[in-house]
Protein backbone atom coordinates (compact mmCIF):
# COMPACT_ATOMS: atom_id res chain seq x y z
CA UNK A 1 0.00 0.00 0.00
CA UNK A 2 1.22 3.48 -0.87
CA UNK A 3 1.55 6.09 1.89
CA UNK A 4 3.37 9.22 3.05
CA UNK A 5 5.16 8.43 6.30
CA UNK A 6 7.58 9.70 8.91
CA UNK A 7 10.69 7.56 9.31
CA UNK A 8 11.68 9.44 12.48
CA UNK A 9 11.71 12.97 13.92
CA UNK A 10 13.53 15.85 12.30
CA UNK A 11 13.33 18.05 9.22
CA UNK A 12 11.52 17.42 5.93
CA UNK A 13 14.03 14.67 5.12
CA UNK A 14 12.21 12.28 7.48
CA UNK A 15 9.05 12.48 5.35
CA UNK A 16 9.08 9.58 2.89
CA UNK A 17 6.84 8.07 0.21
CA UNK A 18 6.54 4.29 0.43
CA UNK A 19 4.68 1.65 -1.54
CA UNK A 20 4.98 -1.42 0.67
CA UNK A 21 2.81 -0.90 3.75
CA UNK A 22 0.42 -3.77 4.54
CA UNK A 23 -3.20 -3.35 3.47
CA UNK A 24 -5.38 -2.97 6.62
CA UNK A 25 -8.56 -5.01 7.15
CA UNK A 26 -11.66 -3.66 8.96
CA UNK A 27 -12.75 -5.19 12.27
CA UNK A 28 -16.08 -5.06 14.06
CA UNK A 29 -17.80 -1.71 13.57
CA UNK A 30 -15.08 -0.49 11.22
CA UNK A 31 -14.84 0.43 7.56
CA UNK A 32 -11.91 0.58 5.19
CA UNK A 33 -11.79 3.77 3.16
CA UNK A 34 -9.97 4.09 -0.14
CA UNK A 35 -8.56 7.58 0.34
CA UNK A 36 -9.00 10.13 -2.44
CA UNK A 37 -7.59 13.19 -0.69
CA UNK A 38 -5.73 14.00 2.53
CA UNK A 39 -4.92 17.45 3.92
CA UNK A 40 -2.06 18.86 5.96
CA UNK A 41 -2.32 20.84 9.18
CA UNK A 42 0.35 22.57 11.23
CA UNK A 43 -0.03 19.58 13.54
CA UNK A 44 1.92 17.58 10.94
CA UNK A 45 4.96 19.79 11.46
CA UNK A 46 4.78 19.43 15.24
CA UNK A 47 4.47 15.64 15.03
CA UNK A 48 7.42 15.54 12.66
CA UNK A 49 9.52 17.61 15.07
CA UNK A 50 8.38 15.46 18.01
CA UNK A 51 8.03 16.28 21.69
CA UNK A 52 8.80 14.61 24.96
CA UNK A 53 6.53 11.63 25.50
CA UNK A 54 5.46 11.26 21.86
CA UNK A 55 6.09 7.68 20.78
CA UNK A 56 5.29 6.75 17.20
CA UNK A 57 5.16 3.36 15.55
CA UNK A 58 7.48 3.90 12.61
CA UNK A 59 6.92 4.29 9.75
CA UNK A 60 4.11 6.61 10.83
CA UNK A 61 1.46 7.67 8.29
CA UNK A 62 0.93 11.45 8.33
CA UNK A 63 -2.13 13.74 8.06
CA UNK A 64 -5.32 14.04 10.11
CA UNK A 65 -7.82 14.91 7.39
CA UNK A 66 -9.11 12.76 4.59
CA UNK A 67 -11.94 11.74 2.29
CA UNK A 68 -12.57 8.71 0.15
CA UNK A 69 -14.83 5.80 -0.77
CA UNK A 70 -15.71 2.89 1.51
CA UNK A 71 -14.34 -0.29 -0.09
CA UNK A 72 -14.73 -2.85 2.73
CA UNK A 73 -16.71 -3.11 5.97
CA UNK A 74 -16.55 -5.20 9.14
CA UNK A 75 -19.42 -6.78 11.04
CA UNK A 76 -21.71 -4.50 12.99
CA UNK A 77 -21.30 -1.54 10.62
CA UNK A 78 -24.55 0.39 10.17
CA UNK A 79 -23.81 3.99 9.25
CA UNK A 80 -22.02 3.50 5.91
CA UNK A 81 -21.81 0.87 3.16
CA UNK A 82 -19.38 -0.15 0.44
CA UNK A 83 -19.39 2.49 -2.29
CA UNK A 84 -20.30 5.42 -0.03
CA UNK A 85 -18.26 8.60 -0.35
CA UNK A 86 -17.21 9.70 3.13
CA UNK A 87 -15.29 12.41 4.97
CA UNK A 88 -13.35 11.70 8.14
CA UNK A 89 -13.73 13.16 11.62
CA UNK A 90 -10.05 13.24 12.76
CA UNK A 91 -10.72 12.66 16.49
CA UNK A 92 -10.31 9.08 17.75
CA UNK A 93 -12.15 8.22 20.98
CA UNK A 94 -12.25 4.85 22.71
CA UNK A 95 -15.60 3.14 22.09
CA UNK A 96 -16.17 2.67 25.84
CA UNK A 97 -15.27 6.22 26.90
CA UNK A 98 -18.08 7.70 29.07
CA UNK A 99 -17.53 11.08 27.43
CA UNK A 100 -19.24 9.76 24.31
CA UNK A 101 -22.53 9.90 26.21
CA UNK A 102 -22.04 13.56 27.10
CA UNK A 103 -21.57 14.71 23.52
CA UNK A 104 -18.33 16.44 24.51
CA UNK A 105 -15.94 13.63 23.76
CA UNK A 106 -13.20 16.10 22.83
CA UNK A 107 -12.96 16.86 26.58
CA UNK A 108 -11.48 13.44 27.37
CA UNK A 109 -8.40 11.46 26.38
CA UNK A 110 -8.49 11.64 22.61
CA UNK A 111 -6.15 10.64 19.84
CA UNK A 112 -5.89 12.53 16.57
CA UNK A 113 -5.27 10.89 13.22
CA UNK A 114 -1.72 11.55 12.12
CA UNK A 115 -0.62 12.33 15.68
CA UNK A 116 -1.00 9.47 18.19
CA UNK A 117 -2.80 7.39 15.57
CA UNK A 118 -1.80 6.41 12.04
CA UNK A 119 -2.98 9.10 9.61
CA UNK A 120 -4.87 9.50 6.35
CA UNK A 121 -2.10 10.04 3.76
CA UNK A 122 -2.33 6.46 2.54
CA UNK A 123 -4.04 4.42 -0.12
CA UNK A 124 -6.49 3.01 2.43
CA UNK A 125 -7.36 3.69 6.07
CA UNK A 126 -9.47 1.63 8.51
CA UNK A 127 -11.65 3.66 10.89
CA UNK A 128 -14.54 3.22 13.35
CA UNK A 129 -17.96 4.10 11.95
CA UNK A 130 -18.17 7.02 14.39
CA UNK A 131 -15.46 8.79 12.40
CA UNK A 132 -17.19 8.58 9.04
CA UNK A 133 -19.78 10.93 7.57
CA UNK A 134 -21.44 10.42 4.20
CA UNK A 135 -20.73 13.07 1.59
CA UNK A 136 -23.20 14.30 -1.03
CA UNK A 137 -22.74 12.69 -4.43
CA UNK A 138 -20.25 14.57 -6.57
CA UNK A 139 -18.84 16.77 -3.79
CA UNK A 140 -15.14 17.47 -4.33
CA UNK A 141 -12.97 15.13 -2.23
CA UNK A 142 -10.18 17.68 -1.85
CA UNK A 143 -12.50 20.41 -0.62
CA UNK A 144 -14.08 18.14 1.99
CA UNK A 145 -10.67 16.91 3.17
CA UNK A 146 -9.27 20.43 3.49
CA UNK A 147 -11.73 21.57 6.17
CA UNK A 148 -12.02 18.68 8.64
CA UNK A 149 -9.71 19.36 11.57
CA UNK A 150 -9.67 23.14 11.19
CA UNK A 151 -13.44 23.24 10.70
CA UNK A 152 -14.46 21.25 13.75
CA UNK A 153 -11.89 23.20 15.79
CA UNK A 154 -13.16 26.59 14.63
CA UNK A 155 -16.85 25.67 14.94
CA UNK A 156 -16.46 24.28 18.46
CA UNK A 157 -14.43 27.32 19.52
CA UNK A 158 -16.62 30.06 18.03
CA UNK A 159 -20.10 28.56 18.22
CA UNK A 160 -20.14 25.94 21.00
CA UNK A 161 -17.60 27.37 23.44
CA UNK A 162 -17.60 31.01 22.38
CA UNK A 163 -21.37 31.38 21.93
CA UNK A 164 -20.94 33.80 19.02
CA UNK A 165 -24.22 35.49 18.04
CA UNK A 166 -25.45 37.77 15.28
CA UNK A 167 -24.49 41.41 15.66
CA UNK A 168 -21.27 40.76 17.58
CA UNK A 169 -17.81 41.74 16.38
CA UNK A 170 -14.90 39.33 16.01
CA UNK A 171 -11.17 39.93 15.62
CA UNK A 172 -9.19 37.07 14.08
CA UNK A 173 -5.46 37.34 14.71
CA UNK A 174 -3.78 35.98 11.59
CA UNK A 175 -5.34 35.66 8.17
CA UNK A 176 -3.68 32.78 6.37
CA UNK A 177 -3.91 29.76 8.66
CA UNK A 178 -6.42 26.97 8.18
CA UNK A 179 -8.38 27.56 11.40
CA UNK A 180 -8.46 31.31 10.80
CA UNK A 181 -9.63 31.14 7.18
CA UNK A 182 -12.53 28.96 8.33
CA UNK A 183 -13.17 31.13 11.42
CA UNK A 184 -13.68 34.13 9.13
CA UNK A 185 -16.42 32.28 7.28
CA UNK A 186 -18.09 30.84 10.39
CA UNK A 187 -18.18 34.29 12.00
CA UNK A 188 -19.78 35.80 8.89
CA UNK A 189 -22.27 32.93 8.73
CA UNK A 190 -23.20 33.68 12.35
CA UNK A 191 -23.90 37.32 11.45
CA UNK A 192 -20.83 38.92 13.04
CA UNK A 193 -18.66 41.80 11.86
CA UNK A 194 -15.21 40.37 11.16
CA UNK A 195 -11.88 42.13 11.66
CA UNK A 196 -8.66 40.37 10.63
CA UNK A 197 -4.99 41.06 11.34
CA UNK A 198 -2.83 39.86 8.43
CA UNK A 199 0.93 39.62 8.08
CA UNK A 200 1.02 41.42 4.72
CA UNK A 201 -1.18 43.11 2.15
CA UNK A 202 -1.69 39.98 0.08
CA UNK A 203 -3.00 37.94 3.02
CA UNK A 204 -5.24 40.83 4.04
CA UNK A 205 -6.74 40.95 0.54
CA UNK A 206 -7.28 37.20 0.57
CA UNK A 207 -8.99 37.43 3.96
CA UNK A 208 -11.36 40.08 2.63
CA UNK A 209 -12.08 37.90 -0.41
CA UNK A 210 -13.47 35.17 1.86
CA UNK A 211 -15.57 37.46 4.00
CA UNK A 212 -13.53 39.67 6.34
CA UNK A 213 -15.14 43.10 6.68
CA UNK A 214 -11.96 44.92 7.73
CA UNK A 215 -8.34 43.81 7.47
CA UNK A 216 -5.36 45.35 9.24
CA UNK A 217 -1.93 44.90 7.69
CA UNK A 218 0.52 44.16 10.49
CA UNK A 219 3.36 45.59 8.39
CA UNK A 220 1.64 49.00 8.43
CA UNK A 221 0.07 48.71 11.90
CA UNK A 222 2.39 46.74 14.20
CA UNK A 223 0.29 47.99 17.15
CA UNK A 224 -2.87 46.62 15.58
CA UNK A 225 -4.79 46.68 18.87
CA UNK A 226 -4.77 50.49 18.65
CA UNK A 227 -6.24 50.30 15.16
CA UNK A 228 -9.00 47.99 16.42
CA UNK A 229 -9.71 50.40 19.28
CA UNK A 230 -10.17 53.28 16.83
CA UNK A 231 -12.17 51.25 14.31
CA UNK A 232 -14.56 50.05 17.04
CA UNK A 233 -15.24 53.59 18.30
CA UNK A 234 -12.97 53.06 21.33
CA UNK A 235 -14.98 50.04 22.43
CA UNK A 236 -13.02 46.97 21.35
CA UNK A 237 -14.43 43.78 19.87
CA UNK A 238 -16.73 41.23 21.49
CA UNK A 239 -14.61 38.21 20.59
CA UNK A 240 -10.92 37.72 19.75
CA UNK A 241 -9.70 34.52 18.10
CA UNK A 242 -5.99 34.20 19.01
CA UNK A 243 -4.17 31.06 17.90
CA UNK A 244 -0.73 32.72 17.90
CA UNK A 245 -0.25 32.83 21.67
CA UNK A 246 2.63 34.47 23.49
CA UNK A 247 3.50 37.01 20.79
CA UNK A 248 -0.03 38.40 20.40
CA UNK A 249 -2.07 37.75 23.54
CA UNK A 250 -1.18 41.12 25.09
CA UNK A 251 -2.56 43.01 22.10
CA UNK A 252 -5.55 40.66 21.96
CA UNK A 253 -6.38 41.65 25.56
CA UNK A 254 -6.18 45.33 24.63
CA UNK A 255 -8.35 44.82 21.53
CA UNK A 256 -11.08 43.04 23.51
CA UNK A 257 -13.99 45.09 24.86
CA UNK A 258 -14.90 45.24 28.54
CA UNK A 259 -16.79 42.00 29.16
CA UNK A 260 -15.46 40.43 25.97
CA UNK A 261 -13.96 37.00 25.45
CA UNK A 262 -10.80 35.62 23.93
CA UNK A 263 -10.80 32.20 22.26
CA UNK A 264 -7.51 30.29 22.30
CA UNK A 265 -7.12 27.08 20.31
CA UNK A 266 -3.34 27.11 19.85
CA UNK A 267 -0.12 28.95 20.43
CA UNK A 268 2.15 28.88 17.40
CA UNK A 269 4.48 31.54 18.85
CA UNK A 270 4.82 29.86 22.24
CA UNK A 271 2.74 28.81 25.24
CA UNK A 272 4.28 30.78 28.12
CA UNK A 273 2.76 34.20 28.76
CA UNK A 274 2.89 36.54 31.77
CA UNK A 275 -0.73 37.49 32.31
CA UNK A 276 -1.72 40.90 33.68
CA UNK A 277 -4.43 39.84 36.14
CA UNK A 278 -5.57 43.42 36.72
CA UNK A 279 -6.27 43.77 33.02
CA UNK A 280 -8.19 40.49 33.13
CA UNK A 281 -10.48 41.14 36.09
CA UNK A 282 -10.86 44.88 35.83
CA UNK A 283 -12.10 44.56 32.25
CA UNK A 284 -14.18 41.41 32.90
CA UNK A 285 -12.43 39.51 30.09
CA UNK A 286 -13.08 35.79 29.70
CA UNK A 287 -10.33 33.53 28.38
CA UNK A 288 -11.73 30.39 26.71
CA UNK A 289 -9.50 27.46 25.84
CA UNK A 290 -10.71 25.01 23.22
CA UNK A 291 -9.31 22.20 21.12
CA UNK A 292 -10.80 19.98 18.43
CA UNK A 293 -14.56 19.33 18.84
CA UNK A 294 -17.10 16.54 19.37
CA UNK A 295 -18.57 14.60 16.47
CA UNK A 296 -21.83 16.55 16.62
CA UNK A 297 -19.89 19.76 15.92
CA UNK A 298 -18.06 18.05 13.05
CA UNK A 299 -21.42 17.09 11.55
CA UNK A 300 -22.90 20.57 12.07
CA UNK A 301 -19.89 22.19 10.42
CA UNK A 302 -19.73 19.79 7.46
CA UNK A 303 -23.44 20.31 6.79
CA UNK A 304 -22.65 23.99 6.23
CA UNK A 305 -19.80 23.02 3.90
CA UNK A 306 -22.00 20.66 1.89
CA UNK A 307 -24.69 23.37 1.67
CA UNK A 308 -22.12 25.74 0.13
CA UNK A 309 -22.23 28.19 3.04
CA UNK A 310 -18.55 27.62 3.90
CA UNK A 311 -15.86 27.13 1.28
CA UNK A 312 -12.59 25.27 1.58
CA UNK A 313 -9.60 27.56 1.12
CA UNK A 314 -7.00 25.48 -0.72
CA UNK A 315 -3.59 26.94 -1.44
CA UNK A 316 -2.06 23.93 -3.19
CA UNK A 317 -2.90 20.43 -4.42
CA UNK A 318 -0.07 17.93 -4.76
CA UNK A 319 0.20 14.19 -5.46
CA UNK A 320 0.85 11.87 -2.52
CA UNK A 321 4.46 11.25 -3.55
CA UNK A 322 5.18 14.97 -2.99
CA UNK A 323 4.25 14.88 0.71
CA UNK A 324 7.74 16.06 1.69
CA UNK A 325 7.43 19.12 -0.54
CA UNK A 326 3.96 19.75 0.89
CA UNK A 327 5.41 19.97 4.39
CA UNK A 328 8.15 22.32 3.18
CA UNK A 329 5.52 24.63 1.66
CA UNK A 330 3.51 24.56 4.88
CA UNK A 331 6.58 25.30 6.98
CA UNK A 332 7.49 28.23 4.75
CA UNK A 333 3.97 29.70 5.05
CA UNK A 334 4.11 29.86 1.28
CA UNK A 335 0.36 29.45 0.67
CA UNK A 336 -2.90 30.97 1.91
CA UNK A 337 -5.18 28.17 3.02
CA UNK A 338 -4.74 24.40 3.11
CA UNK A 339 -2.46 21.98 1.27
CA UNK A 340 -4.17 18.89 -0.12
CA UNK A 341 -2.53 15.61 -1.12
CA UNK A 342 -4.43 13.85 -3.90
CA UNK A 343 -4.20 10.07 -3.84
Amino acid sequence: MRAAVLTGHGGPEVVDYVENLPMPEPGYGEARVKIKAAALNRLDLWVRAGWRGLELDLPHVVCADGTGIVDAVGDGLRSVAVGDSVCIDPTIVSADDPALRSGLENQTRIAILGEHHSGTAAETVVLPQRNLLKMPAGFDFGEAAAVGLVGVTAWHSLITRGGLTAGESVLIVGAGGGVNSISIQIAKLAGATVYVVGSDAEKCAQAEAIGADVSINREDEPQWSRAIYKLSNRRGVDVVVDNVGAATLGQSMRACRIGGRILIVGGTSGYQYELNLAQLFARHITLIGSTMGPHRDYVAFMEQVFAGNIKAVIGARLPLREARRAQEILEENAVFGKIVLEI
